[in-house]
């Protein structure tokens, strides 16, 4: 018989992407490091940017090649507008996408706000052993996906599986 799993928190970052919010108003970044503190993770660091692909993947890209985050929490940008870039500037860092997590973050928002769940881009996938969500830019759906999919799977003790328990098998890939 194997002994239950134990927490082990990760390090995390909080990526707000916008072209309004600041750190007065940002209150989906806000959402996240509450969330993530309170699971017990512990926040590495956390930025706001413009919705520009270059200046993203700047700021990803530095988190992604330091082997001291395992994980990043993007909030913004997501969406169908002319603006919203997230998915083209980040999904071509990924190694892998983890397409499960935009088709089941699409189906639990539809109970929150119907059909509109089609706009959504929300995407997840691994970059150099560290995960990546991106959420959209409001609070309910970083909320929601917070809630529903995310704290779960950092959380070693979720059965049958879970994300945290891949990390240290992720670097042997």
């Amino acid at each position: 018989m194997t002994a239950a799993a134990e927490f082990r928190p990760l390090s995390l970052c909080v990526l707000t992407v916008s072209d309004t919010r600041t750190a007065e108003n940002d209150s989906s970044g806000d959402y996240l490091v509450a969330a993530l503190t309170e699971a017990g993770h512990a926040l590495h660091e956390r930025a706001i940017v413009r919705d520009d692909r270059y200046a993203m993947r700047a700021i990803v890209s530095r988190w992604i090649a330091d082997a001291a985050v395992h994980g990043i929490l993007v909030t913004g940008g997501t969406g169908f507008t002319g603006r919203d870039s997230t998915p083209e500037a980040l999904r071509p860092l990924l190694d892998k996408e983890m397409p499960g997590f935009g088709e089941m973050f699409r189906v639990l928002s539809f109970d929150e706000i119907g059909t509109s769940t089609l706009q959504s881009r929300a995407f997840a996938g691994l970059a150099n052993a560290t995960f990546l969500f991106a959420l959209p830019g409001s609070t309910s759906a970083c909320r929601t996906g917070w809630e529903k999919l995310i704290r779960a799977q950092l959380d070693a003790r979720t059965k049958p599986c879970n994300l945290a328990n891949l990390r240290p098998r992720l670097r042997e890939i």
